[in-house]
This record gives C-alpha cells, structure tokens and sequence, in this order.
C-alpha cells in the first residue's frame, strides 16, 4: 500500500468514524457502530470500510442499512474532503465480525 493510500485511508477512517457517530442514533440505536478500518484501492476509487457493532444483534441488518444509503454517506464524506481529494471513493461497508470470533475464542478457552 502506498503512502498516498495509507493517508487517504487514514483520513476516510476518521470521517466515516464521525459520520456514523453523528448518525448512530438513527442507524442502531442502543448500539455502538466503530469503524475498525478503511482499505483503499490503488487508483483512490473504492473504500472498503469495514463496520463493528456491539452488541452485534443485527449487526447483518445494520451494514444492510448503510449500504443502501450510502450514497448519502458519500455526499458528506465528499463536503469533508472536498479539498483533499479529486474524487470521493466510491464506499462498501464490511461487517467486521472479529470481535465475536475473539469471544467465541475466549469461550471455548474458558470452559
């Protein structure tokens, strides 16, 4: 991965991260939605944001939801980085399930 990719990762990261904060109400509420990390393709086109969410009932229905509207998550990624970049990457949210996969880990290792 490129510096280039490696800021403009960065930088996405922490905008999502506020963006969804600002809108986790709506989203899910009672639920805690974190961006655990951006992966951007070579040409700055496409963001795979990656989505956890605790507790992780309907997490599925959750990245669902952002995925239908992500266009209007574009739109306000691309109002803060209008003077960073070009064009705003088009966005993909991944549930990151890794969180379940440590505890079902530490369950099995307890009993």
């Amino acid at each position: 991965m490129s510096t280039r990719q490696n800021k403009v990762s960065k930088q996405v990261q922490k905008d999502m991260a506020e963006i969804i904060q600002h809108h986790s109400r709506k989203i899910a509420p009672g639920k805690m939605l974190t961006v655990t990390g951006v992966r951007i393709s070579a040409d700055l086109g496409i963001a795979r944001i990656n989505i956890s969410v605790f507790p992780s009932a309907e997490a599925d229905k959750i990245v669902g939801y952002l995925n239908m509207h992500v266009s209007e998550f574009r739109n306000e990624l691309g109002q803060r980085l209008r003077h960073q970049l070009k064009k705003v990457p088009e966005l993909k949210f991944y549930l990151d399930d890794s969180l379940d996969y440590i505890d079902n880990i530490d369950n099995l290792l307890n009993k």
